[in-house]
């Protein structure tokens, strides 16, 4: 097996933010992988219930410092990092007062799920890939795990295709369970617009709405392979890949995922 550059771009990772399957795979998966032989890089929305002092997070200046523009609005870059001494990992956290500071994940601390999760997850993606292309590293697999990451093959496949850091990479798509049910509406969509992005890209896909079901269906229709986190993911993503013709990859239960995962790369 040839080594790989995984990238790693994730909604959450324990102990970061509160243990639950999904931010336990988030932390596991990356170490998983790197155990396997690879070389990782991992990403995460610095969410604004991680504690910067408890976690030793630092802001990396040479690395922050650019606007990301949505909607007509720039809004501030900014990269921090943690490292995970006990598995040898640093984290890279992407952050923004407008999207994520004094921010829950998905509602807010009056369990209201947000509006704007379409924006932050536009923000997310452009965040990383920008900073994946600061650092010079040259991932061989993009790894896109849950909604937060769910744009992400759509920037690398339209708007960063030639870039030196994305050119021949391979997007695999993880979708997972639905984590909120708000419909964010058809305007919203229209955002994901930048350089080679049009909303007719997507258009197919949330014509007529657009919440969780519809950015995992986005992150599928751009991904070169799709991974099935657990059997409760919504079957219409599962048939939209298979429509498709994508490499799919069943849940892994009660087996060594790590191993069909790096086997998965494999066959991209």
């Amino acid at each position: 097996m040839k080594a790989k550059k995984v990238l790693f771009i994730t909604t959450e990772i324990a102990p970061f933010v509160t243990e639950n399957d999904h931010s336990l795979m988030g932390r596991v998966l990356p170490q998983s992988i790197q155990d396997c032989g690879h070389e990782i890089r991992t990403f995460s929305p610095k969410w604004g219930t991680i504690n910067e002092r408890r976690n030793q997070l630092h802001e990396v200046i040479r690395l922050s410092g650019m606007n990301l523009i949505i909607d007509e609005t720039d809004h501030p870059l900014i990269i921090k990092v943690a490292s995970l001494p006990s598995a040898r990992m640093q984290i890279y956290f992407i952050d923004n007062d407008d999207y994520f500071m004094k921010r829950g994940i998905l509602t807010d601390k009056e369990g209201k799920e947000y509006t704007d999760n379409g924006e932050r997850a536009i923000f997310y993606a452009r965040g990383v890939l920008e900073t994946v292309k600061k650092l010079g590293w040259t991932p061989d697999i993009i790894h896109c795990y849950g909604w937060a990451a769910a744009l992400a093959p759509l920037y690398i496949k339209r708007a960063y295709n030639d870039e030196p850091s994305f050119r021949d990479t391979k997007v695999v798509m993880e979708v997972s369970p639905k984590e909120f049910n708000l419909d964010l509406g058809v305007d919203n969509a229209r955002l994901v617009e930048y350089k080679g992005v049009k909303y007719d890209d997507i258009k197919d896909i949330c014509a007529t709405s657009y919440g969780h079901t519809e950015l995992e269906k986005i992150g599928v229709k751009f991904s070169d392979g799709v991974i099935i986190e657990k059997p409760e993911v919504d079957a219409s993503i599962v048939d939209y890949a298979k429509t498709l013709g994508l490499p799919v990859l069943a849940p892994v239960e009660g087996g060594d995922f790590k191993q069909a995962y790096s086997d998965f790369y494999e066959t991209l």
